[in-house]
């Protein structure tokens, strides 16, 4: 699998309104556009990423283009708080026990809106964030399939860690109970 963790550079991908090749002429576009999706990493502040491109792509086009950026939408990305020793411990032993490799962190996902939402809300918990890459997928993609036997063993792996933190939760000492005040009438 290639390393595909955010580093500081952008990750784009885009989708150009230009001819299929087969109705292709001679003859240039009146007016081509581009859609483009840029991921940055989830400690990059979109606006000002976003004026930045926009500078940077209007500021001097080739051959006389005329170039116009428009900003839809930026959102910032979930950027994970550090493992708990215990659940890097316990991701590595399942990783091990079930796939015969130490456990990998990809650093992908930052963008789901729901771990950034659950990451204000539970600041202080862990979250083990998983998905099912195999061998040839292509997340999101016109071919995205599920590699059964590595989703297989990646649902060992999450069950081993749910039921190691289970047990590490049982035998962890308690907060003392605050005593609750009687309300005045």
């Amino acid at each position: 699998m290639p390393h595909r963790l955010l580093t500081a550079a952008a990750l784009a991908a885009c989708v150009a309104a230009l001819s299929a090749t087969v109705d292709a002429a001679a003859t240039r576009q009146a007016s081509p556009r581009r859609h483009q999706h840029v991921r940055v990493p989830p400690t990059v502040d979109t606006q000002r990423a976003s004026a930045a491109l926009k500078r940077l792509l209007e500021k001097s086009p080739p051959y006389g283009a005329k170039v116009t950026f428009k900003g839809e939408k930026s959102s910032g990305g979930w950027n994970a708080p550090e493992l708990a020793p215990w659940l890097e411990r316990s991701a590595d032993s399942a990783s091990r026990a079930f796939f015969r490799k130490p456990v990998r962190y990809l650093g992908e996902g930052g963008s789901i809106p729901f771990m950034q939402m659950l990451g204000r809300k539970f600041p202080r918990a862990q979250f083990l964030v998983t998905g099912v890459l195999g061998p040839h997928s292509n997340a999101h993609g016109p071919n995205e399939f599920l590699h059964l036997p590595t989703a297989r063993k990646l649902t060992c792996c999450v069950a081993q860690v749910v039921h190691e933190h289970a047990e590490r939760s049982l035998v962890a000492p308690r907060p003392a109970k605050r005593k609750r005040r009687a309300s005045k009438r």
